[in-house]
């Protein structure tokens, strides 16, 4: 039996991941420093996962974890790339949460520890929602 993606389900997903994210960076005092470093990029890159499982709810969830890693690697390499241009769009506050303002080798780490962290949920989710 093929598993079919709720976008509802995927969507509540998305803001409660969002909601966890500002609420991580706002309230850090429940997460010891060293975690919470990386906590929001790993977040970032689970809410990408359930983002490209919302929009391609069909598709297998190898080829969503590829496409979200592949996603998230690009936008970072992307902030080796200095512009006036995409450095005024990363100084607004949506272009900054989306594109980011420096390069870090850690963040691929986060990025990659996010993506794993989804397939697991994303593995429970089919095992009890099918």
């Amino acid at each position: 039996m093929k598993f079919k993606r709720n976008r509802s389900i995927y969507g509540l997903i998305i803001v409660v991941i969002i909601i966890f994210g500002i609420y991580s960076k706002r309230v850090n005092n429940f997460i010891p420093d060293s975690l919470n470093d990386y906590l929001g990029d790993s977040l970032w890159a689970v809410m990408i996962f359930f983002g490209f499982a919302f929009i391609f709810k069909d598709m297998d969830t190898k080829k969503i974890a590829l496409s979200s890693i592949l996603f998230c690697y690009i936008i970072e390499l992307s902030q080796l790339y200095h512009a006036n241009w995409i450095d005024d769009i990363r100084r607004t506050t949506l272009g900054g949460l989306i594109l980011g303002y420096t390069f870090s080798w850690s963040d691929l780490i986060a990025y990659a520890v996010g993506i794993g962290t989804a397939v697991v949920f994303e593995m429970i989710l089919k095992k009890y929602c099918t």
